[in-house]
């Protein structure tokens, strides 16, 4: 599961590559570390075409995570003799969200998997964990950490993300998983994210019917990705241009 990674492009750059025609991000700065539910760049379809913007990862949890983490709560109170009221603490419950997507199958992801609601993210290098190899191993398309983009997903959600800042409406995103080309598998055997290195390709995800664009979901091929640091939590490689 990729929990982490870098943009570190500028947004000129950024905005270049993948044909953007308004820009909602402010002055992005350089991001070596992104972590789950913090706010990045993501491109997606606008009113009047592409533009980029800003949105937490992790797109909502399913119903059943939320009713199940809801009874061990709501169980928790009435243990110590408070009293409940499930649909309010229900409404209530906090959720981080999901920031990576496998089973685009699921009823709970079909929704959100037309072109309205697709996105890429833009990245430079990922990471995924793994104890015995040093901690966080970094992975780019080679040590230059070119300008690349996982295929996601994006919605507008009003909940809460954190019990401290209450009920929120925010962008949200999460991109999707696939089994592990032969680099990945080596450091995380269970997934890697959906890769997208060409034009055409970011062109089929953003615009083609929902059976074709999900043919991407799949790994790149071997020996395309290179591990480029290890053992950090943010991508030690220099701003790229």
């Amino acid at each position: 599961m990729c929990n982490l990674y870098s943009i570190t492009t500028n947004q000129a750059a950024i905005s270049a590559l993948f044909r953007v025609v308004n820009q909602y991000v402010g002055n992005l700065a350089p991001m070596p570390g992104v972590f789950p539910d913090y706010k990045a760049p993501i491109v997606r379809t606008g009113a009047d075409g592409r533009e980029l913007a800003l949105a937490r990862w992790g797109m909502p949890s399913s119903s059943k995570a939320l009713m199940d983490a809801t009874k061990k709560r709501a169980e928790k109170l009435q243990a110590k003799g408070k009293s409940v009221d499930f649909k309010e603490l229900l409404r209530m419950e906090p959720d981080s969200g999901t920031t990576n997507i496998r089973n685009v199958k699921s009823k709970h992801w079909m929704r959100w998997l037309d072109p309205e609601h697709r996105c890429v993210v833009p990245f430079n290098s990922f990471s995924e964990f793994n104890k015995a190899e040093g901690g966080d191993i970094w992975f780019a398309l080679d040590e230059s950490r070119p300008l690349a983009c996982f295929a996601g997903i994006w919605t507008n959600r009003t909940s809460v993300r954190k019990v401290k800042e209450g009920e929120t409406t925010n962008d949200l995103y999460a991109f999707l998983t696939t089994e592990p080309n032969t680099e990945v598998f080596a450091i995380h055997p269970k997934a890697m994210p959906v890769i997208l290195t060409t034009p055409e390709e970011v062109e089929t995800w953003m615009t083609a019917p929902t059976e074709v664009a999900l043919k991407l979901q799949r790994p790149l091929p071997d020996g395309v990705l290179r591990i480029v640091a290890r053992g950090v939590k943010e991508d030690p490689a220099p701003t790229a241009a």
